[in-house]
């Protein structure tokens, strides 16, 4: 049995929680004892950790971005909970770890969740972290591209890993009746005429949703009845929104707002899109495929890893709208966009499933602990 401490920088909403949440659920229901430790008190999937065997949650309360109270409290609870294996979710939370583990022996790993460097401050904090990825056991990548990509500009580890975001094919399966789905689609304000365009995604610049806007303009002068369900929310709502009133399609553009479980909303859908600029390995694409839905990607990061064109979905060059548009258009054949997308849950059944990917995390942990995987009983009883 392994002793895993996880370690994020929050609970808040983003990817890589959701995925470090994942894996301490599932790894605790394989026996091992889980530990999560979260660094800013932002608790918001606070209550999706499901932990056994006397596993722990503490948040470190941190006020600044390196906060020395917090990685003194952080290597106090290291040394009080013993673990055989730290596994941190991207640069931030391995600053925390690196720092609280000290001197210790026991193996940090590093899971690495992005390909972007916004801006000259995160350039900056790559150099120091790129220090501290050279110190960490291994590196786990989502993706073959994010490996290569990081690899080149000297961030990795000693051990380096592509293990893919993996998504619960059980959860995640199109099982809504056409009754249900043709309510909700009303809900929404569709017909059952309307070839309905999805996307997850916060509303970040980097999501680029304009192109999508732009492109639902340009399907309805060639006489598509495209409308477009933004699953999400964020800083780009009002520009987005005075895009869709600029391009004279405020009535096609919905936009749900933040959802704690968007499958109903993708099986409101017909197909399902990502115009990313940037991007390593979408847990939103991966959904919406294990939910029998294509998707027309932007050719980046790891996406032809898992989107075969004219298979299971589309990929068009970043940022090149006329490209997306025909791709768009292509799915609107109700007959292929059903077909793509049942081609596309195959795809997740048999690469991308969280039972593949939670077996994978396993092993790797179990190699790296080696002969320190038998898991003492604690001298102390946890608080």
């Amino acid at each position: 049995m392994l002793r895993i401490l996880f370690v994020t920088g929050s609970l808040g909403h983003g990817g890589a929680e959701r995925h470090a949440i994942t894996l301490m659920n599932r790894l605790s229901e394989r026996r091992h004892q889980c530990h999560a430790v979260y660094i800013k008190n932002q608790p918001e999937q606070l209550a999706r950790i499901r932990l056994r065997d006397g596993g722990t949650v503490r948040c470190l309360r941190a006020t600044r971005y390196l906060d020395w109270r917090a990685v003194a409290d952080l290597a106090a609870w290291i040394s009080r909970i013993r673990p055989t294996v730290i596994v941190a979710a991207n640069p931030y939370a391995l600053m925390y770890s690196a720092l609280a583990r000290g001197i210790s022996r026991v193996p940090l790993v590093v899971t690495y969740h992005s390909t972007r460097l916004l801006g000259v401050k995160e350039q900056l904090q790559m150099i120091a972290y790129r220090l501290l990825f050279w110190a960490a056991n291994c590196t786990i990548f989502v993706c073959a591209a994010q490996k290569r990509h990081w690899v080149r500009r000297g961030v990795f580890s000693r051990r380096n890993e592509v293990i893919y975001n993996g998504v619960n094919t059980d959860e995640f399966r199109d099982r809504a009746r056409p009754g249900q789905r043709g309510l909700l689609r009303q809900a929404l304000g569709f017909s059952a005429l309307d070839y309905v365009i999805g996307i997850t995604a916060g509303l970040r610049p980097e999501k680029n949703h304009l192109q999508l806007v732009d492109a639902v303009a340009a399907l309805r002068t060639m006489g598509i009845r495209a409308r477009a369900l933004l699953i999400g929310d964020g800083e780009m709502r009002e520009a987005i929104e005075a895009r869709a009133h600029e391009l004279a399609v405020s009535a096609d553009v919905v936009i749900t707002g933040f959802q704690s479980d968007v499958r109903p909303y993708v099986t409101a859908c017909d197909a399902m899109a990502l115009c990313s600029f940037t991007e390593a390995l979408s847990l939103g694409a991966i959904e919406a495929m294990a939910l029998n839905r294509p998707v027309v990607h932007s050719d980046i990061g790891g996406a032809p890893e898992i989107i075969f064109p004219g298979w299971n979905g589309f990929l068009f060059p970043v940022g090149d709208t006329q490209a997306f548009v025909d791709k768009l258009a292509v799915l609107a054949n109700r007959a292929l966009c059903r077909q793509m997308g049942n081609n596309a849950r195959d795809i997740v059944e048999n690469l991308l499933s969280e039972h593949m990917m939670v077996k994978r995390y396993e092993e790797v942990l179990l190699e790296l602990c080696g002969g320190r995987t038998s898991a003492t009983k604690t001298a102390t009883q946890l608080q």
